[in-house]
């Protein structure tokens, strides 16, 4: 039975997933906590927002994982996604905007497979330097965070596109990469090939980031 679900456009509904599983080094897992110390929640309230918080997924941290290294720390990752998927399913039922304040990119996965419980068709706009669209095959490094578009697009570790049951995530026509600035030669060779929209960080500065954001 299709649930239909009733926008909530000044409810905010966040989630903190800090972990560091997937990135380069220890650190970013203590991102939702700093934000948080910061005064996130009292400066969303003060510009009008009601904010349900849904609490911490359990921490998920950095290692080096020799033993797995095409793509490290895998099994740590698909646990800690499965632990926001849960979550975010609930927030994106409530109709509010959902806000994950993340360790590393690889929680995008998590999210959007949350957002696909109710919606067929997903648009992503990918704000990030990197492409991040390297494979277990290609990657130079083994780390998941060098690969979250690719498993988004549906290619990668089988645990990763075979999170959401029907991959992709998201088509490749509905995903444009923001900012680019920094490209491994087989992410080149992908982006060459593929429907995806991007923009280079140098070609943003020299448009303006107002006018490049609004034609993105």
């Amino acid at each position: 039975m299709a649930v239909k679900i009733v926008r909530q456009p000044k409810k905010i509904a966040l989630i903190g997933a800090p972990s560091s599983a997937a990135a380069f080094s220890l650190g970013s897992e203590k991102a939702p906590a700093a934000l948080r110390a910061a005064g996130l929640v009292d400066r969303l309230q003060t510009a009008g927002y009601e904010v349900i918080d849904h609490g911490d997924c359990a921490p998920r941290l950095f290692a080096d994982d020799e033993d797995h290294r095409r793509a490290r720390n895998l099994s740590e990752i698909v646990a800690g996604l499965n632990d926001l998927k849960l979550r975010a399913e609930l927030a994106v039922k409530s109709g509010a905007l959902v806000l994950v304040l993340g360790g590393d990119c690889a929680q995008a996965i998590g999210l959007l497979a949350a957002a696909r419980r109710y919606y067929h068709h997903l648009n992503l706009l990918w704000v990030d330097r990197d492409g991040d669209l390297n494979t277990p095959a290609s990657t130079p490094s083994g780390r998941i965070d060098g690969m979250v578009v690719a498993h988004i697009l549906g290619k990668g570790a089988p645990e990763l596109v075979r999170f959401w049951g029907e991959p992709p995530l998201v088509r490749e026509p509905d995903v444009t990469l923001f900012g680019l600035e920094r490209l491994d030669p087989p992410e080149q060779e992908y982006l060459a090939k593929s429907a995806m929209r991007h923009s280079y960080a140098g070609d943003i500065q020299l448009q303006g980031g107002t006018r490049a954001a609004q034609e993105a």
